[in-house]
């Protein structure tokens, strides 16, 4: 005789709920809320208005909530829909195109995700929020046809460097005190730098960017020329930021930065070489370099004009 359904046995519907939720969290790509987050953090700090009180830290992980899985998650989730004809020939079991994700299952964890932002923002305050739209506009100006930047590498890239290192750190920034001119231009300068954080991305879907029409720098320049373009800029946006704390009077953050500009270079070596093969360990400890110097920057800042 078949048992009766306890309190204790799933439903089908019941049981299909962790998956649901797992395919959501995996269209918006956890292992990318790193760089908004890490720049909001960077910003609050450079505000010099943070203190280690429980209504600090707690202001700074709703600011990372709101940069990383709302605003960066709803990013990847709108991305990935308007990719899906792209990640058909790069990437066919990924969710979208191997139709494991239903369109509605798609809209509502936007919809989710954008109502979060908006409460977040507001709670974080009117600047806060207003950069967070501009994050959503700039993501919608990347992926959404008709103007869809990510089709050119340096436009796409830059519309990317802007919305998860400039506007997260102004965020940060604003969460806590009004934004100051040192803070903005380094807040600027690590923008471009991402810039080539983001270039070193595009190479793992080169043949399927060629065929989709979408011109990345590797695609554009080719792949031993994209890498050398990418070392440049990641290289000269640091460059600046050793200049300003220069003229700022701060030679401390300024060798230090140095010194990791040269560690990037020494790292960097072998994709210079051989990009296709090397793009990956280099976008990882190459970008550590890069994230270390912005927290050394974000903290040297609270001492510029002490």
């Amino acid at each position: 005789m078949q048992q009766p359904l306890t309190s204790s046995t799933p439903t089908p519907a019941r049981a299909e709920l962790p998956v649901v939720f797992k395919r959501s969290l995996a269209l918006m790509k956890p292992i990318t809320w790193f760089g908004p987050m890490w720049a909001f953090l960077c910003g609050a700090i450079a505000s010099g208005a943070t203190t280690w009180s429980f209504p600090d830290l707690a202001r700074i992980l709703l600011g990372m909530l709101l940069g990383g899985p709302l605003l960066c998650g709803v990013s990847q989730v709108i991305n990935d829909y308007f990719d899906r004809e792209i990640d058909a020939i790069n990437e066919p079991h990924r969710l979208i195109p191997s139709g494991l994700v239903s369109m509605r299952q798609i809209v509502v964890t936007v919809a989710v995700l954008l109502s979060l932002g908006v409460m977040v923002g507001l709670i974080l305050g009117r600047e806060v929020a207003l950069m967070a739209a501009i994050g959503v506009v700039l993501a919608v100006l990347y992926s959404v046809p008709p103007f869809r930047a990510k089709r050119n590498g340096w436009i796409g890239n830059l519309l990317v460097g802007i919305s998860y290192e400039g506007l997260a750190w102004m965020a940060g920034h604003l969460a806590f005190a009004p934004m100051t001119g040192p803070s903005l231009l380094i807040a600027v300068l690590y923008s471009l730098g991402a810039h080539g954080i983001m270039s070193v991305n595009d190479y793992k879907s080169i043949q399927g960017d060629r065929a989709g029409g979408i011109k990345t720098i590797p695609v554009l320049h080719g792949e031993k020329t994209a890498a050398w373009l990418v070392m440049a800029t990641m290289v000269l946006a640091q460059v600046g930021v050793v200049v300003a704390f220069l003229v700022w009077g701060n030679w401390i953050v300024s060798l230090l930065v140095t010194l990791l500009i040269l560690l990037q270079i020494w790292v960097g070596r072998r994709f210079l070489q051989r990009p296709e093969e090397h793009y990956l360990f280099f976008s990882v400890n190459g970008s550590m370099f890069f994230v270390w110097g912005m927290m050394i920057a974000a903290i040297g800042l609270r001492f510029v004009g002490a």
